[in-house]
């Protein structure tokens, strides 16, 4: 069901500035905190002796102390303490995971430590650009499987329908897509000559009057996609020319967190060529992306709930085949982790 031996975001580095925090990741409860020294500590979420939550317990120092009996556990998950049952140390052990802090999120290493490796950490075109804008919003969850947001961001098609008045307009329904598939992910995309601009976007365009406008849609697995906008005017777009020098260009990186096999979380930050030291232009832009994802939720989670309960079989669609080509990429590795 999970791919492990990757990275999954687990949350956004300002959610730990104090205590403990209690999150779920691929099915797995895990318990995060800063040590003094600020690097991110990431633990099973419970005690050996009877499994009591150890975010019911208390921080102390770098060590949690368990709620229960006072078992306490350093930030590698060894037991340094156990009052009255000092040999307990010896084989009391919790679960402790990789953690990296990275572009403000806190990434896990799912899998086995000893194959964790940080260059595996989607990098991010731009990050800290100061000529480049950046929002962000707060963490959404929603009561999907991962898979269904994995398939919902390989299919540029959607936008027509789910955010018509938004990120799409009538000019996006029939434009056939190009898919490519590669071993980092798959892409699909499309460009679209001599088009009304999106309602989302004609605002902050630098040019008046019709477009082309390109989609990228790209999904690493196991479940990180970037979309990429691209706007120019009407007759200068195209694969392979040089972008005219009014383009509007944002990428919005999407992180997807499989909570368990109903549930997925969701981070998200958009980065974008212009004005980027304007605090309202980055307010408004995380204001309608947070409007667009609530349409994208209400839909998904109706299709988690439609496809767990169906009498009927389900179809695909042409525009279905970077997503069909994406699970079958994945499920491929999943079974070369899991051989049995």
């Amino acid at each position: 069901m999970f791919l492990r031996n990757n990275w999954y975001v687990a949350a956004w580095g300002n959610e730990l500035e104090d205590g403990l925090n209690p999150v779920e990741l691929l099915g797995d409860r895990i318990v995060l905190y800063r040590r003094s020294d600020g690097t991110p500590v990431a633990l099973e979420d419970a005690c050996p002796h009877r499994k009591l939550p150890l975010s019911m317990g208390r921080l102390e120092g770098d060590r949690i102390e368990c709620g229960y009996h006072g078992l306490t556990f350093d930030g590698a998950g060894a037991c340094t303490r156990a009052p009255g049952s000092p040999r307990a140390t010896a084989v009391a052990r919790v679960r402790s995971y990789p953690a990296e802090e990275r572009y403000g999120l806190i990434w896990l290493w799912m899998g086995d430590p000893a194959v964790a490796d940080i260059r595996k950490i989607p990098p991010v075109d731009h990050y800290g650009d100061p000529a480049w804008g950046m929002n962000r919003g707060q963490a959404m969850t929603v009561d999907c499987h991962y898979l269904y947001l994995t398939d919902n961001l390989l299919d540029p098609t959607h936008v027509a329908w789910v955010h018509k008045t938004s990120f799409g307009n009538a000019d996006c329904e029939e434009e056939p897509l190009d898919t490519k598939v590669e071993e980092i992910g798959v892409t699909v995309s499309r460009w679209m000559f001599d088009i009304e601009p999106a309602p989302f976007y004609a605002r902050y365009l630098k040019f008046a009057g019709r477009c082309d406008r390109k989609q990228h849609y790209e999904v690493r697995y196991p479940c990180n996609a970037i979309i990429r906008a691209i706007f120019v005017p009407a007759g200068t777009g195209g694969e392979g020319r040089p972008l005219h020098e009014d383009a509007f260009l944002m990428d919005s990186y999407n992180f997807l967190t499989p909570i368990n096999e109903h549930q997925t979380r969701y981070f998200w930050f958009q980065l974008r060529n212009f004005s980027p030291d304007d605090e309202n232009v980055s307010n408004e832009f995380s204001a309608s992306v947070r409007d667009a994802f609530e349409e994208d939720r209400l839909i998904l989670n109706a299709v988690h709930k439609g496809m767990a309960e169906k009498k009927t079989a389900n179809i695909d669609l042409k525009s279905d085949l970077g997503a069909r080509r994406f699970r079958r990429g994945l499920s491929t590795m999943i079974g070369q982790e899991n051989p049995a």
